[in-house]
């Protein structure tokens, strides 16, 4: 008897998904709870586990189609959890299989380092992994590495096969579609730009305290909490204080009511192949130091493999987003709507500052801060930003909470 694999029931606010890759073909073994399929959506990945062992039938949908929940995309046949099978002969491993008929897959090993955006692009541009110099952590390939190696092939001269002359100035582009996250995030932020009167107010923080804390006890830190201490835990900190002090930059607007938020809920914006995700650090005013630092990096880490669940990314009363590793000075961002306000970090910056009527040089960020002018004036916004400032500058207050 044969067993189905159906889409998964999707999340109550995602009316569909879009099949990117299959990682098995037919006649191919699967163990139970191996994952088979890739379904994008506008918010995560989700994965395909094979409910049982068995060997893969048929598969009913192709690749790059949108399917719903519930809808029927492969047959197995149950059978006995799959031997390792011994190394085959190398005219063996040349033959064709069913494979052959779709775009070329990447190996095994690569296939491993391959988050689901960058393996569609690879598969659709028929590319072997092995060529492409991988930058990314642990060796992974990143869509940047992918569309540089292509950039670079579109670069290379072509030669006449006639005559072996190189055609100059030759001049091409290509069209590769949008994944639907990255369709989702354009939305988004085209809505939030339309629906909310933003605006951008700036300052600047002396981070010389905070480092100076953070370079003393850093190797305590690691060493008793399993996690190495950042400056995020610090703003998020900071951040609470100040919301504390303007609840309005914690509220959100629905209809014509305001709606005061008693909770800090904190996004903090992770940059990934597929776009910008914002997972959400629950009661963050109710956790320490450390568990702050624990709980963002496993989020990013997911975020980054494509592991995220739509429930850590739902939500949220104040956003922070860190420019600043990515080398920006100032930048304005936008509001996660239907937030009304979001915090921008930067680049740390050896500048010349006057300390006590001397000139010395002190680790300078500047922050900026984007609100919905509808319900958050300019006094609060600057006032909000200045409170920040004080926390970081005399991080000890802070911490004790005096």
């Amino acid at each position: 008897m044969t067993i189905e694999i159906r889409v998964p029931q999707l999340p109550e606010s995602v009316a569909d998904a879009l099949l990117v890759t299959w990682h098995k073909q037919p006649g191919d073994t699967v163990a139970r709870d191996e994952n088979l399929a890739d379904l994008e959506t506008d918010k995560v990945v989700l994965e395909v586990p094979a409910p049982n062992n068995g060997v893969i039938k048929e598969l009913k949908v192709e690749p790059g189609t949108t399917v719903t929940s519930g809808q029927l995309l492969a047959v197995i046949e149950p059978g006995a959890a799959p031997a390792k099978a011994a190394a085959k002969p190398a005219d063996a491993a040349a033959a064709p299989t069913s494979a052959s008929k779709s775009a070329a897959k990447p190996g095994a090993d690569d296939a491993g380092k391959l988050s689901p955006s960058v393996r569609r692009l690879v598969e659709e541009n028929k590319l072997d992994p092995a060529n492409i110099p991988a930058s990314g952590k642990d060796g992974r390939i990143t869509k940047g590495d992918v569309m540089g190696f292509l950039d670079g092939k579109a670069s290379q001269p072509a030669a006449s096969s006639a005559s072996g002359a190189v055609v100059a100035g030759a001049r091409s582009e290509q069209r590769v579609p949008m994944t639907r996250l990255r369709q989702r995030i354009a939305e988004r932020l085209v809505e939030a730009q339309s629906t909310q009167a933003l605006l951008t107010t700036f300052n600047e923080v002396d981070l010389h305290e905070v480092m100076a804390l953070r370079s003393r006890y850093k190797e305590q830190f690691e060493k008793t909490h399993g996690v190495k201490l950042g400056f995020m835990s610090f703003f998020i900190k900071a951040a609470i204080e100040a919301l504390k002090k303007f609840p309005l930059v914690n509220a959100s607007i629905d209809g014509s009511d305001i709606v005061y938020h008693e909770y800090y809920d904190i996004g903090v914006a992770v940059s990934t192949d597929r776009g910008l995700m914002v997972p959400v650090v629950r009661d963050a005013d109710l956790k320490s130091v450390a568990d702050l630092e624990q709980e963002i990096g496993a989020y990013a880490g997911r975020a980054r493999d494509g592991k995220i669940s739509i429930e850590e990314l739902t939500g949220g009363t104040f956003s922070i987003t860190n420019g600043g590793v990515f080398g920006s000075m100032l930048s304005t961002p936008i509001v996660n709507a239907p937030q009304s306000a979001i915090l921008g970090m930067h680049k740390i910056q050896e500048r010349p500052m006057v300390v006590d009527g001397q000139i010395v040089a002190r680790p300078m960020m500047y922050l900026a801060l984007t609100y919905d002018h509808r319900i958050i004036d300019g006094r609060e916004a600057v006032q909000f930003l200045v409170a920040i400032k004080d926390s970081l500058e005399d991080p000890g207050r802070m911490l004790l909470g005096i």
